[in-house]
Formats: C-alpha cells, structure tokens, sequence
C-alpha cells in the first residue's frame, strides 16, 4: 500500500494532516524554532543551524531570523545564499535556488496546493508542486512565489509581486499578477 509520505514524494494527491507528513512539519519547526532563537550577534551558530535544517547549502549561507518552513530538507541553495527577516518556504516539495540570490525581506516561497473541489478539501487533499529560481536573482520584500513556478536567471523581482507562472532570463518582473517590466542585460551596469 502507498503511504502519504509515497505520494506527497510523487507529486501525487496525499491527505496533508496524515502522522508522517506531520512528523516532518513537527521536524522542521522545531529546527526553526531554534534557529530563530539564537542571537543575532552569534552569525556562526545561525549558519551551522540553518545548515542543519536545509538539504544543501553552498558557502557564504546568510540567513536572518525569522525563518519558518515546511520540511528543510527539500530545500537547496547555492553559493553566497542571502535571505533578509521573515522568510517562509513551504517546501513540501523540492525548493531549489541557485547562486548569488538575495531575497528580502517578508518573502514568501510555497509548494504545496490545497484541492479546489469543496470534496478533496473536506478530505484534506493537498498536492505539492516544485519551485526553481535560477542564478544571479533579487527577490524583493513581500513577494510571494507560488508552486510550481521556476524563476530564470538574472531576475529581478520587485517587491510585492506574486509570482503565478514561470519566469525567463534577464527580466525585471512585478504586479499582481507578476508581469514583465522591462529585459535585462546580464552585463547592464547602474545608470
């Protein structure tokens, strides 16, 4: 027979509330419970815990408190990661970041969707989604990015944007829904 946890793996339809998917968000938040506790002036203790919770990490991790999310373990960030306060990832499924990415503040990064049928919620159905943002990314505050979603290189996303669907290289992107602003050149000095 298939567990939850079999199917929440395959990308398939699992109950959320099953004791093994809880087991992992009991896990995490524990994790996170204790990041979130250690004093900002300790920046070598915040980054061995962080790398504790996630999958992988590559060098240069800065992490700022508060930091909450679903797993950890789904969670992949490249070299010189850096994510301002309050970020929240969802990462029932595979979040994977690449290189040089900052994120500002207040972000959110989910991967997990609830059912729209009033039946599979009442059946508490949720179904994960994966989400990839690529290398050379600014996140800016308040942005929300949603499942399945995977976000090119050189992008810029402007704070407060909501991320619905994928979005290619070299682009200034915001709204709500996001939309492209304008392209960027991978080599663009400031004016």
């Amino acid at each position: 027979m298939t567990t939850e946890l079999e199917k929440l793996d395959r990308g398939e339809w699992y109950h959320f509330l099953d004791a093994g998917v809880a087991k992992r968000k009991a896990r995490a938040a524990q994790l996170c419970q204790e990041f979130n506790a250690i004093p900002a002036t300790e920046p070598e203790r915040q980054t061995a815990k962080i790398k504790e919770i996630l999958g992988s990490t590559g060098q240069n991790v800065s992490v700022q408190a508060t930091f909450n999310c679903d797993n950890g373990r789904n969670i992949h960030v490249g070299e010189n990661f850096l994510s301002n306060y309050n970020l929240t990832i969802l990462d029932i499924a595979p979040v994977r970041i690449g290189r040089n990415v900052m994120i500002g503040p207040n972000v959110d990064i989910y991967t997990v969707n609830h059912a729209l049928s009033v039946a599979g919620r009442r059946q508490n159905l949720a179904q994960g989604h994966p989400v990839t943002i690529g290398n050379d990314v600014w996140i800016g505050g308040k942005v929300t990015i949603n499942p399945g979603v995977t976000i090119g290189n050189n992008v810029v996303v402007a704070s407060g944007a909501v991320v619905t669907k994928d979005i290619p290289d070299n682009v200034l992107v915001g709204g709500v829904p996001a939309r492209i602003i304008r392209p960027l050149s991978p080599d663009q000095e400031e004016a």
